[in-house]
């Protein structure tokens, strides 16, 4: 805030952990944190809704009490959106782009809607669509719904192919996720 910059609410995350900051507080071997192995590496990450958050809830108490002086110190979901946008095209150029969701809601829906807003609001032509998809999550399989909604719902919404490989893995994602993780980066 003092410093006049801003960043996305991750990139604070990423760099308290890697300048050790935080610890003297760490509850587990960081080698074992998929936060800091994505820290570590820089990766891209997109967290739309933070502001839904206790996080959020405190930094903007913050901003009210006049502790925090500029509220675009921490940089919007719409931002995000527009980082991810940037991003997508960048890569989605060099090489095929997956989608691996974890959970339901705004956290799967927000990433996904960067290929029709590309393709359907920006009206830009040839926008690949997502690679694969793949959905962790333990909400009731359900049509129309937000967290249930089946990969083949969408196809008609312009985020994947009919030809798109698609799973659905219906379990805890916290369970999951760091199992499957885990595996990728040979743990």
């Amino acid at each position: 805030d003092r410093a006049g910059s801003s960043a996305f609410p991750h990139q604070f995350l990423y760099k308290l952990l890697v300048n050790g900051t935080l610890k003297e507080h760490y509850q587990i071997d960081p080698a074992d944190s998929w936060m800091y192995a994505a820290a570590e590496r820089n990766l891209p990450m997109f967290v739309p809704g933070w502001e839904d958050s206790t996080l959020g809830n405190m930094y903007a108490a913050h901003c009210i009490t006049g502790a925090i002086r500029n509220v675009h110190t921490v940089r919007s979901g719409v931002e995000y959106m527009m980082h991810l946008a940037e991003w997508y095209l960048k890569s989605a150029a060099a090489h095929s782009i997956g989608f691996f969701q974890i959970g339901g809601g705004i956290a799967g829906d927000f990433p996904i809607c960067v290929v029709p807003m590309l393709s359907q609001d920006l009206r830009k032509e040839q926008v690949p669509l997502w690679g694969y998809f793949c959905q962790i999550g333990d909400s009731t399989t359900s049509y129309g719904s937000y967290s249930g909604a089946v990969p083949n719902e969408k196809i008609t919404w312009g985020k994947l192919g009919i030809d798109t490989p698609k799973f659905i893995i219906e379990s805890d994602a916290t369970i999951v996720a760091p199992l499957i993780f885990a595996y990728v980066l040979g743990w």
